[in-house]
């Protein structure tokens, strides 16, 4: 089996020698690029299942070069910073990133964030399952759990693996009140139980793409303060 690629986009050598040589260490294939501009010319040809992006980068910035990557891309991309300003993290997730990681940090943490963020974009089904899998209703709202992907009005929307992976659990859980801790656990992983900010900006990147598309004013998810979030049911 391919191992996976990741890409680390900093411009300072020493993170990007210390970053690679431990990744490498668990079996990654890695490559490192200096800059945004850098990335943007060698995509394609890098193809990664993953990109560990550094915010403070002279040129494009990391919120910068994300945003440019979410227009064409859903790769898993976690935000690499030296600042621990709260308002970078809530920036970051709105523009579309998986996760986000304070320097310093401990390889522990490294390899935990890499391995959770990883572990959701392979979560496949296998082809039986594929075949039996349900295509979920709420209103316009299509959810194919079998494809992983949504329409509305028969246009596609275009969700990052972990923003379909926060539908897809409400989908699943139709008309029923999915707890906080429930998704965050799920999608994010059992560490991230009490890290409320990551659903709640996962769920209104949803709704922002959602409304984009949609011909009606219709809440399709629900919040419930406190406790969670649902998604009606079509004859809601």
């Amino acid at each position: 089996m391919k191992n996976q690629m990741i890409c680390i986009v900093d411009d300072e050598p020493k993170i990007l020698r210390f970053v690679s040589a431990n990744l490498k260490s668990i079996g990654y294939d890695v490559t490192t690029v200096g800059s945004g501009e850098e990335l943007f010319d060698k995509f394609d040809l890098i193809s990664p299942d993953l990109i560990l992006l550094d915010i403070m980068m002279p040129g494009q910035d990391g919120f910068e070069v994300l945003e440019k990557v979410r227009k064409f891309s859903s790769v898993p991309i976690i935000m690499l910073t030296a600042r621990s300003n709260p308002k970078d993290k809530v920036q970051g997730l709105n523009v579309g990133a998986d996760d986000y990681l304070t320097k310093p940090f401990s390889l522990d943490e490294l390899f935990a964030r890499v391995n959770a963020v990883l572990r959701r974009s392979r979560a496949t089904i296998d082809d039986e399952k594929i075949m039996n899998s349900p295509v979920i209703h709420s209103g316009e709202l299509v959810i194919d759990v079998g494809s992983k992907r949504c329409w509305i009005h028969e246009e596609e929307l275009k969700f990052t693996q972990t923003e379909y992976s926060v539908i897809e659990l409400l989908a699943l859980n139709l008309d029923k009140i999915v707890p906080h801790k429930k998704l965050l656990s799920e999608v994010w992983g059992p560490q991230y139980q009490n890290d409320v900010e990551y659903v709640r900006v996962g769920i209104a990147r949803i709704r922002r793409k959602i409304k984009e598309l949609a011909q009606e004013k219709e809440e399709y998810i629900v919040t419930y303060p406190g406790l969670g979030y649902m998604l009606r049911g079509s004859d809601q």
